[in-house]
């Protein structure tokens, strides 16, 4: 079973979130209801505000720059042991901190693998819980984002929490 419901933002527009009983398990931003349902096509999505309240209600807070830490269940069984392994490293980057992902290689004791890093932090299912805008390409540049509006909402992201680029 997955729950689906939303909140709209002056920025990023609508914001879908998919829960689990496990817990937060997608998060689209300028998103539709229509495009949140072809994420999944084979499971029942049931619209339910009183299930996914919670996820939304500290969404609105950190947007609001209300809230700097997230205190929500992830579901991870949906990952790869590698992208969990190396979004449970991004979950760990401090608000207001950036990381480059050669940093996040080298915390994985696998110092060749900055690109699967960073094309782990692509294929990341719940940005902004997730925070892989606060990871930086080694020349301490904004180097894409998968979420909406790419690398302008991740500067936009890296400023709300004051961070300073490497």
């Amino acid at each position: 079973m997955i729950w689906i419901g939303s909140l709209e933002h002056e920025r990023l527009g609508p914001i879908w979130v998919a829960a689990s009983p496990l817990g937060i398990r997608g998060l689209y931003m300028r998103a539709t209801e229509e495009e949140v349902r072809a994420q999944w096509p084979d499971r029942q999505l049931i619209v339910d505000p009183g299930r996914v309240g919670p996820y939304l209600a500290q969404i609105d807070e950190y947007l609001a720059g209300r809230r700097r830490d997230f205190e929500l269940p992830i579901d991870w069984s949906i990952l790869t042991l590698f992208q969990e392994e190396v979004l449970r490293l991004v979950c760990a980057i401090p608000y207001g901190q950036t990381r480059t992902y050669q940093q996040l290689a080298d915390e994985l004791e696998k110092p060749g693998a900055a690109r699967a890093v960073g094309q782990a932090n692509a294929t990341n299912p719940v940005p902004l819980i997730i925070p892989c805008h606060r990871v930086l390409g080694s020349d301490g540049g904004l180097h894409g984002y998968g979420g909406a509006g790419g690398i302008e909402t991740k500067a936009w992201l890296l400023a709300l929490e004051g961070s300073r680029l490497l």
